[in-house]
């Protein structure tokens, strides 16, 4: 797998805070036992020198993180810390943070000893409110320095999120083909966590493909280096050019496009008119920028690339977009449900845009069979529907997510869940592999179906639900659904009905 790209490294401030009527010293202690159990587990974690009591140590602690290019930080309060300062650091400091707090670490030192972190947690977090902050909370905010030191490893992937957001750009290549309005949402939204959209049209794409005919060298390089990946999958080896050129004119776009913004995603047209313009179909290249970090979303599916590039930051692995496609049929037979009843179960599948490391071993190009009965005449070798890479997909952990503008365009609404994709053989065509979500049913009609969501949903390769619930709630997505165990029931569900097949 080729080394992955287009991702934020995060560099850590840990900055303790004093409430100015308990001792100093208390935090300091504290927070050097916090940082040894950071590099414990080898954390990229700064220390922050200043310990902040007042609003002028905010500001000289601001200065310092900024100078160490800090950005993200861990306020660890080591005792009950001021509130003020604490958020006006904060705010000034302007990056991802969390806050945690130490707990007591004896019952022999409760008097000068004691830092009600505890209690101050409560003060800090309000004032966080005032402020219009959000601040990560971890699901216990209070620890000794190993428990503290697993709160900042749990951050580290959540701010990758939040930092990769803030500094992406879509750029998206055509308009969204015909019935398929789930594609298209209001990009205000994306507008509002800091996403910049680059809008250009399938003639924009077409001449930048046109202009890259010369760079023979750079084409044939590409060429071969898809006949390594593919090996004896590569069905259409007559194809490897067009889609070489095609794969480096997005990449030279890339580079040339990104303007303010660091990293970026690419949500493009894909059919109908693509392949009689291009004469290919554009999945295989779409799954190589995949493995690269760069993800390339079908259908021109601009919600759909941001779902992935979270996917993305959450787990530091390539992704994929698929449709919550079709059922199982009962007479395919899988050993492991891993949990979920069969009525949980579907199918995933695309085209064929899944990176080839996502995949089981046997995978190849091939042609698109649904674009190939609407496009060629089938006594015929395919031509113009060329391209895809098909597939199973490999079975282990994932997450199913999707970030949404709601159906009113006033916000953003999204759901993760975590289970597993199955061994077992779809015995279908595409990159697909069976699902198995653990109350996904349930899910699929009180959610999925109920919310408007639409088909396609991001896929990654690993559980990565805590993550994207904690990022999607940091950048103030209040909306964010996850399947519901048996007697739960959602908003909208009959408590009347609902019955499981075992």
């Amino acid at each position: 797998m080729k080394k992955m790209k287009n991702m934020p490294k995060i560099k850590l401030g840990v900055v303790g805070v004093s409430r100015d009527c308990f001792p100093i010293e208390l935090t300091r202690k504290r927070l050097k036992a916090v940082m040894a159990a950071c590099r414990k587990q080898k954390l990229p974690v700064v220390e922050c020198s200043t310990i902040i009591e007042s609003e002028h140590d905010a500001m000289l602690a601001a200065a310092e993180m900024t100078a160490k290019e800090v950005n993200a930080v861990c306020i660890y309060l080591g005792n009950f810390g001021p509130e003020g300062p604490t958020t006006i650091f904060a705010k000034t400091l302007n990056v991802p943070f969390m806050l945690a707090g130490a707990a007591e670490e004896s019952g022999k030192d409760l008097i000068n000893g004691r830092g009600d972190a505890f209690c101050g947690m409560l003060n800090a977090c309000l004032n966080t409110g005032l402020r219009n902050l959000r601040a990560h909370v971890p699901h216990m905010p209070v620890g000794q320095p190993s428990e503290v030191a697993e709160m900042i490893a749990g951050f580290v992937p959540v701010a990758r999120v939040i930092n990769g957001i803030k500094n992406l750009k879509v750029f998206a290549f055509g308009p969204r083909p015909q019935d398929f309005y789930a594609c298209n949402a209001p990009i205000k939204p994306l507008y509002n966590l800091g996403v910049e959209v680059m809008e250009n049209s399938e003639l924009d794409m077409y001449e930048i493909y046109q202009s890259m005919a010369g760079n023979t060298r750079a084409i044939d390089a590409i060429a071969r280096d898809m006949a390594r990946e593919l090996k004896s999958g590569n069905r259409h080896p007559e194809k490897l050019r067009q889609l070489a050129q095609f794969e480096l004119a997005l990449e030279t776009f890339f580079a040339d496009n990104l303007g303010s913004r660091q990293y970026g995603v690419f949500a493009n047209k894909c059919w109908p008119a693509f392949e009689k313009a291009f004469g290919f179909v554009p999945c295989f290249v779409n799954s190589r920028l995949a493995t690269r970090g760069i993800p390339a979303a079908c259908e021109v599916d601009i919600y759909g690339a941001v779902s992935e590039y979270m996917c993305q930051l959450a787990t530091e692995h390539p992704v994929t977009i698929l449709d919550v496609n079709n059922t199982v049929p009962d007479d395919i037979k899988i050993k492991d449900l891993q949990g979920a009843a069969r009525q949980d179960l579907f199918m995933g599948f695309h085209c064929g845009n899944t990176p080839s490391c996502c995949m089981c071993e046997g995978y190849c190009m091939k042609f698109q069979l649904i674009m190939n009965r609407l496009m060629e005449d089938p006594a015929q070798a395919p031509d113009i529907t060329c391209g895809t890479l098909e597939g199973t997909l490999r079975p282990g952990p994932c997450s199913l997510f999707r970030l949404q503008a709601t159906p009113d365009s006033a916000g953003l609404m999204s759901y993760v869940a975590d289970g597993a994709i199955l061994d077992a053989d779809p015995a279908s065509f595409g990159s697909i592999g069976i699902f198995g979500i653990k109350d996904f049913a349930r899910f699929y009609r009180y959610v999925m179906l109920q919310k408007n969501f639409p088909h396609h949903a991001a896929v990654a390769f690993a559980h990565a639900g805590r993550v994207l619930f904690d990022a999607a709630r940091l950048l103030g997505v209040s909306d964010i659904s996850a399947p519901r165990p048996v007697g739960v029931l959602y908003p909208e569900e009959n408590p009347f009905v609902g019955t499981v097949k075992n």
